[in-house]
């Protein structure tokens, strides 16, 4: 019998504060010096709701707290390196300042009407129907 592919599950976060939504520059393969979202992979045995708050711990020092599900993200082309599924979730910072790890060199919020050009995965889309959901 063949081995089964199977996609890689990733979260994402959205912070949206007055218009603007905060984006982290990656000093990680793939996409090194593009805008992001923070996230990461969901450890095996994890919840994914468990998962989008370690990792905003653990790239932006914060603790969260998860508003809605904003959307799920499938292309199989989103991540040059394997196919992922990401949960793309709205939250909100509960306790903490942003402290960036070694997976970023900066952050940003920026104005959904003023985003950067280099912007990594599929986040531009993700970002546009923010953008669409919230009339901006």
């Amino acid at each position: 019998m063949k081995k089964a592919k199977c996609p890689i599950l990733t979260v994402d976060g959205i912070f949206l504060e007055k218009g603007k939504v905060l984006l982290i520059k990656r000093m990680r393969f793939p996409f090194v010096g593009f805008w992001v979202l923070p996230g990461g992979h969901v450890e095996y045995g994890e919840r994914v709701e468990e998962a989008i708050k370690r990792e905003m711990k653990e790239e932006l020092g914060v603790l969260v707290k998860i508003k809605k599900l904003f959307g799920v993200y499938s292309d199989p082309k989103r991540d040059p390196r394997y196919h992922t599924v990401s949960l793309v979730y709205l939250l909100e910072k509960d306790k903490g300042k942003i402290r960036l790890n070694r997976e970023s060199s900066k952050f940003k919020y920026f104005s959904l009407k003023n985003l950067p050009k280099k912007i990594g995965f599929d986040h531009r889309e993700i970002l546009n129907d923010l953008k669409k959901e919230y009339r901006i």
